[in-house]
């Protein structure tokens, strides 16, 4: 699992496996690290990395995350690239042209939008049916739509771009 901590404004790299508790390799910002980690109650881990010991204290407040480490407060902000959100917010702010591609095989049932048009992030931009579902495609950002690549009645493969979004 690769997170990506925001601490006191610095970004750090984090690589851990999938165990939560003893012994683990990880990586901090491509260092390799062994730590042993076990929780001692809910919100509580002791840590021990290259020698020292460390009690870790999660303080979650309402609008803002901190751990509590050797006595200093450390305010963070987690973006776990597998989240959807983060995923969301990463693609909002990339630069350039955007391709809108088909999740699954379909048909395309309706065209929203067409070449020319501004759009804002999330807005329609077709409709494809598929599995007697209609899915409705929308914009990775908001923009220009450079080109629509289908037209209404059209069969499409997984993967296959659908329109551009510059």
């Amino acid at each position: 699992m690769t997170l990506h901590i925001q601490i006191n404004g610095r970004t750090c790299r984090i690589e851990l496996p999938e165990t939560r508790s003893g012994v683990v390799d990880c990586s901090i910002d491509g260092v390799a690290k062994q730590a042993d980690v076990h929780l001692l109650e809910p919100g509580v881990l002791s840590l021990v990395i290259g020698g020292r010991a460390f009690r870790c204290i999660l303080d979650e407040g309402p609008t803002e995350r901190a751990v509590l480490l050797d006595g200093k407060r450390f305010v963070y902000a987690l973006n776990d690239p597998r989240s959807l959100r983060s995923r969301r917010g990463a693609a909002d702010d990339a630069g350039g042209p955007r391709p809108i591609k088909a999740p699954m095989p379909g048909r395309v049932v309706r065209v929203l939008a067409a070449s020319g048009d501004l759009v804002e992030a999330q807005q329609g931009i077709l409709v494809i049916e598929a599995m007697k579902m209609q899915n409705e495609m929308k914009s990775p950002k908001a923009g220009t739509v450079a080109r629509i690549a289908v037209a209404v009645g059209d069969t499409v493969q997984a993967g296959q771009v659908l329109a551009v979004i510059e």
